[in-house]
Formats: C-alpha cells, structure tokens, sequence
C-alpha cells in the first residue's frame, strides 16, 4: 500500500500556527516563521498521512487499544497535537509523538479533503477495513 499524504480543509478554521520552542530554530524568528509558512495555507486545519508500518515509541510499538492492531496508521496532526487512527476508525491523542515526529512520516505531495471524515473515509479509516491489514510492499 502506498503512503498517502492529506491536507483537511476546512474553511471555518483559522491557521492557530504552529506553537513552536524556540529551541527549535534557535533564536531566529525568520526560519521559524518560514518553517510556518511552508506547512500549508490558511485554509488547511489538520494534515494526515497513512503510515503502513509499526510506530515504536520508547521501545514498545503502538497497539489499538481497541482491536490490538500494531501497525496500518493514519497519523493525524493538528498544530502540535498527533493522533493515531486505526483501521477500526478508533482514534486517540498520542502524546509522546511529536510534530517533527509527524514530519518525518510525511510524504510528498498528497491528496486534499474537506474533511478528517472524508480523508478517513477515502483511506479506509472509517471503520469499513476493521480487522484488516493490507500487504505490505515486498522487496523487489
């Protein structure tokens, strides 16, 4: 399966941007505000990409707390907020992931939505694939 990028629109949202440390391009306003700009328009609330394979954090994977899935994720970012999404539609806050976490599972380019439901819907995280693991790319 390939990974899929997504951008929710969603006209009735303003860009709250992104809460950075300001550890996190040193001192320098400039590459933080451009690190902002470069993450979408105004118009874009949440971002989402699948990611097929298991995500460890500290050491353990992560496991649906609902139906025991290990790996098959929609990563869902929202400022500085990352939730995970299983197959099953089951979805919570993952507190120990982080945007750059996020940023280094994206992809280029993507697809839009106008809505976390139609993404989901559209990826198959709605509930419909519950219980199911798409193969995973085999090495050529």
């Amino acid at each position: 399966m390939e990974k899929e990028t997504m951008q929710i629109l969603d006209e009735g949202l303003q860009s709250h941007g992104a809460v950075l440390s300001e550890m996190a391009f040193g001192d320098d306003p400039l590459l933080r505000l451009q690190h902002e700009i470069q993450l979408g328009d105004s118009h874009v609330g949440l971002r989402a990409t699948t990611h097929p394979e298991e995500i460890v954090i500290t050491g353990l994977p992560v496991m649906c707390p609902q139906c025991g899935a290990r790996r098959d994720w929609m990563v869902i970012c929202d400022g500085n907020e990352i939730s995970l999404r299983c197959r099953c539609a089951h979805q919570w806050i993952e507190r120990e992931l982080t945007r750059a976490d996020y940023e280094a599972m994206i992809d280029i380019g993507g697809q839009d939505y106008p809505s976390l439901e139609a993404a989901a819907e559209a990826a198959g995280y709605d509930g419909t694939l519950a219980g199911v693991y798409l193969a995973e790319p085999r090495p050529e």
